[in-house]
Parts: structure tokens; sequence; C-alpha cells
């Protein structure tokens, strides 16, 4: 059964952890306490804590084995196994606001974006900051996931036509339920473009991420590596290699940035 695997997770992690290095530019405060939700094997942790070395920062995330690779690089942070949407639902008091919640590549696993997100806000002390990035929902191999899950081919193991996925929005969708709670607003999306040696290697990046939930509901690992096998013939069309050399491949992300008041 597929699992969060730091290892598969760190190949790509000079590409996995730009987007934070330029998330963490677009924040304008020296925050004493910091929350890094989904934080991984701590990457986007050590960005935070380059940007501001003396705040207290707290990483939180759902796998175990994540936490233990965060805790193994990072042994002076803390570091807890928990799951996010359950943080967000604690009470807000006093004693638990932060300056800054930092969010890289996470939010997107977290269902109903309409209500937690402006309850994000409301967990922030004073002047603090939400800060999160996240895939756009709508890039090629994300559909050509769905479009598999919703085939007779694979109606077995895809008796809804569909994984449990993740799932982010449009920036005026974040901008309609943000403004009312936040003081101001950045919001921007940017593509990054990634030059893979072959389209195997976009296989392997989604491995470790948006592949998961349709590798977990697939229980035969014949028919795993099958699905696998369909998923590559189906990104060789939509990704050519460049007669530069190696694939070009585009990956969009959106940037969330809003300050209390």
């Amino acid at each position: 059964m597929p699992t969060w695997n730091p290892t598969d997770y760190q190949t790509y992690l000079d590409l996995r952890t730009r987007p934070s290095r330029d998330l963490v530019q677009r924040i304008p405060i020296s925050p004493a306490r910091i929350i890094d939700l989904g934080c991984g094997p701590g990457n986007s942790t050590a960005v935070c804590a380059e940007r501001w070395p003396t705040a207290s920062i707290v990483g939180l995330d759902n796998s175990a084995e994540m936490i233990e690779s965060a805790r193994t690089t990072q042994s002076n942070r803390t570091w807890l196994v928990g799951d996010i949407g359950e943080w967000i639902r604690q009470p807000s008091g006093i004693e638990h606001e932060v300056d800054l919640i930092f969010s890289s590549a996470a939010l997107q696993w977290v269902e109903d974006h309409a209500r937690i997100f402006p309850r994000l806000l409301h967990k922030l002390a004073p002047r603090g900051v939400f800060a999160c990035q996240m895939p756009a929902h709508d890039a090629i191999p994300n559909q050509l996931m769905r479009d598999m899950a919703a085939s007779e081919r694979w109606h077995h193991w895809f008796p809804n036509r569909q994984a449990k996925e993740w799932r982010s929005h449009s920036l005026d969708f974040y901008y309609a339920i943000l403004v009312a709670s936040a003081k101001w607003l950045d919001l921007w999306a940017t593509d990054y473009l990634q030059i893979m040696s072959d389209v195997d290697d976009i296989v392997e990046w989604y491995k470790s991420t948006g592949l998961r939930p349709y590798l977990e509901c697939i229980q035969d690992n014949d028919h795993r590596q099958e699905f696998l096998e369909e998923y590559r013939s189906r990104l060789f069309a939509a990704y050519p290699k460049s007669e530069a050399g190696g694939v070009p491949f585009l990956f969009r992300r959106i940037f969330i940035v809003a300050g209390v008041a």
C-alpha cells in the first residue's frame, strides 16, 4: 500500500522547495511564532527558519514517516504528527495564536476551503499572516488521472469513477472567501518550467503526491503497475521531448498571502 515516503518525496527536493522560497519573500512581517502546516520532511520549515532564524517554529504533518525524517535533520525544532483539519478546527484561544501560518503544497489535501481558509485567518495573532501555496487543480497530469479513474477499464477499482483526491480552486475563489476576514490580500500564480529527463520522471514526481490516492485504491500490485504503465503512455502524448533535450514540464502553483489587523 502506498504511503508518504520521505525518500521518494525528496527525489526532487530542490524543485519542490523553490515555491516555498518564493512564498517567504512576499511575507512582510518578522514572525516570532510560526506553524508550518503539512511540513513533510521539513524542507519548507527549513526555508522559514532560514528567513526568520530567531522564530519559534512548529512543523505539523499527518505522516509519522515525514515527521521522523524532519526530526532527524532538524532536531532543534518542534515536530508534531497530526491532522491539519483537526488543528484548524481547534478553538482559537489567545494561547494558540501564531504570527505566521505557513503551508507549502499541503492544504489542497484538506476539504472545504470555503470554510477552513477564513478560519485560518481567525487563528492568527494581531497583524499576523497566513501564507500558502498549492498546485493548480487543472494541470494535464491530474486530468489524466481523473480520466483513467472514470474509464471502464478501471471501474473495478474506482466504482465511483474517481479517487479521493486533493483540490484547489481559482484565485477568484480565494479572494471571495478571504476578503471579508483579511486586512490585505496578495494572490498570484506562477508557472514553473521544470525540465525532466524523460516522462518517467514526471511519473515519479506524481507517485509521491498526486497519484497516491489512485494507487491506494488499487489493491493488486500487478494492476497498480498496469495503471502506472497506462498513465505513463498517456503522458508521452502530452509531454514530448524537446529538440533541445529533456522534457519540458510546466507546473503551475497558486499563492495566497493574507494579513489580519
